[in-house]
């Protein structure tokens, strides 16, 4: 298992997302975020096909914090099942991972 992650979402506004960003970061679940966007995402809901234009947030983490990370998404996130997806980094600068570690305690 890779010590650490880059925690995605999405949300519907630059403002959400980087509202989501910053409190990751804030209250320690995160090392650093991009927000990137606007994506256009294509997606089934409720029974219909969709195209919407998303903000894709990017969070880095200690695989230890992604638990606690993903919840704190999901409280705060605006949609009813948020995306919440941890992507195992196997390979990277040793120093800039171990500053993820570092901020993420």
């Amino acid at each position: 298992m890779a010590d650490h992650v880059i925690v995605t979402t999405t949300t519907d506004s630059e403002e959400s997302a980087t509202a989501l960003a910053s409190g990751a970061v804030e209250v320690n679940l995160g090392a650093c975020a991009q927000v990137t966007g606007p994506v256009t995402s294509v997606f089934r809901w409720e029974g219909e096909v969709r195209t919407e234009p998303e903000w894709r947030v990017d969070i880095k983490t200690a695989a230890d914090r992604a638990s606690d990370l993903a919840d704190y998404l999901r409280a705060k996130h605006g949609y009813d099942v948020p995306e919440v997806i941890a992507t195992p980094i196997i390979g990277g600068s040793a120093e800039y991972l171990a500053w993820v570690t570092a901020e993420t305690r």
